[in-house]
């Protein structure tokens, strides 16, 4: 007999499983959230991070994105093509990186204080 310690629902979350379990599924797509767990049918469809997720994604790519982008205007001096051609999508890519962590993070952090 096994005794599987359950994940914290915080890293479960991240991770993109259930909050309640840390073993089905929390999304059904990219950012869709699943109506309930397919595994311990935990109602999840309560549960709406509204905004949250992409204001703080928003705040530090942005961080990354213009802090990156001014060091290397006055460290470099490039041409103005080249900081576009390499801030833009490095924004890009981490928006989407991050978004989906942070709204497992802002699911977990309901289901955690039962909001």
């Amino acid at each position: 007999m096994t005794t599987e310690k359950p994940l914290s629902p915080f890293l479960a979350g991240a991770l993109g499983r259930c909050p309640h379990c840390g073993r089905g599924p929390l999304f059904e797509g990219f950012l869709r959230i699943v109506p309930t767990c397919g595994v311990c049918g935990f109602d999840l469809a309560a549960s709406d991070s509204g905004d949250g997720p992409a204001v703080f994604v928003i705040l530090a790519v942005g961080f990354i994105a213009v802090f990156g982008a001014l060091f290397t205007e006055v460290a470099f001096r490039p041409p103005v093509w080249l900081p576009l051609v390499i801030w833009i999508p490095t924004a890009a890519g981490l928006s989407l990186a991050l978004l989906r962590p942070m709204k497992g993070l802002m699911i977990a952090a309901h289901v955690r204080n039962r909001v």
